[in-house]
This record gives structure tokens, sequence and C-alpha cells, in this order.
């Protein structure tokens, strides 16, 4: 049987868990958006310079993207999860830029066992990444299942 390092038991409310870091680049913003989300303030250089932002940013959905990939290298790869149910909110606060180091880190807001299935429980999370000036770039706000530990 696999062991992980995390599993429902092991969360605490008020926990703070940094996962990792990763630098984000101009050309991985343009491509990402050429591919899912082509407006002009993330593909376009011109375009994006005469608008409200001044230069290319990042998608907000590139930007969850990322999150995620931290998420799954810095916690869940070594997680008993089983999966999540959904997210409750995505706050997109302030813009993703080339250049741009983010920082995730995941904060336990609740846990609660299930009633129906004794093996395992739902833990609420806020997810937060901060650029490499520590300013709050963006929030994601969900549950996760995670396996208890077993016996």
């Amino acid at each position: 049987m696999t062991q992980f390092k995390w599993y429902f038991d092991d969360f605490e409310v008020g926990q703070t868990i940094e996962v990792g870091s990763r630098e984000v680049t101009e050309e991985e913003i343009i491509d990402f958006a050429a591919r899912f989300d082509p407006q002009p303030f993330h593909v376009d250089k011109a375009a994006a310079e005469k608008s409200i932002y001044g230069g290319i940013i990042g998608s907000g959905w590139h930007t969850c993207g990322m999150i995620m990939r931290l998420m799954v290298d810095g916690l869940l790869r070594d997680a008993a999860s089983l999966g999540s149910p959904g997210v409750d909110e995505i706050r997109w606060l302030k813009p993703v830029r080339g250049g741009d180091t983010l920082t995730v880190s995941t904060t336990v807001l609740e846990k609660r066992p299930s009633n129906s299935k004794p093996d395992r429980g739902v833990v609420v999370t806020q997810w937060q990444a901060k650029n490499q000036h520590g300013e709050l770039v963006a929030t994601i706000k969900g549950m996760g299942m995670f396996k208890r530990r077993p016996a």
C-alpha cells in the first residue's frame, strides 16, 4: 500500500502550507492565451500597451493552471487525494505579467469527516498566489476529498 505524507487526518484548521514558486514568461502567457483566451491584452503587444493594463497580462485561467500545477507538485502528489467536488470562488486580484514569480500557499479553512464514508473526509482550503513583491494576485477557495490515514 502506498503511504502518503498527507491524509485527511494531517490537515488542521488554520494551517498554512507553502507549496512552491515558479517564474512566468511572457511567451507562455501569449501561448496559453492564443490557444484558450485570445483577448487582445493577452496576445497582442500593441493592443495590450494601449489597454488599461499597459502591456501583456496573463489570462486568469492560465494563472489558475499554474496554481494547480504548484499545488500538485508541492502537496497533492504526496497526498491521499480523491479529487475535488469543486471550487466555490476564484478571484483574480492583480494582473500576472511576464517576469513575475508566483508563490502559492494553501490555508485550511475547514475539515469534516464524511458521514456516509468513514474512510475519507473533505478539506476546505483557500489557495493564495502572490507575486515576487508579496502582492496577492489570485485566490481560489475550494474543497478536496482525502482518504483517512490507515489504521
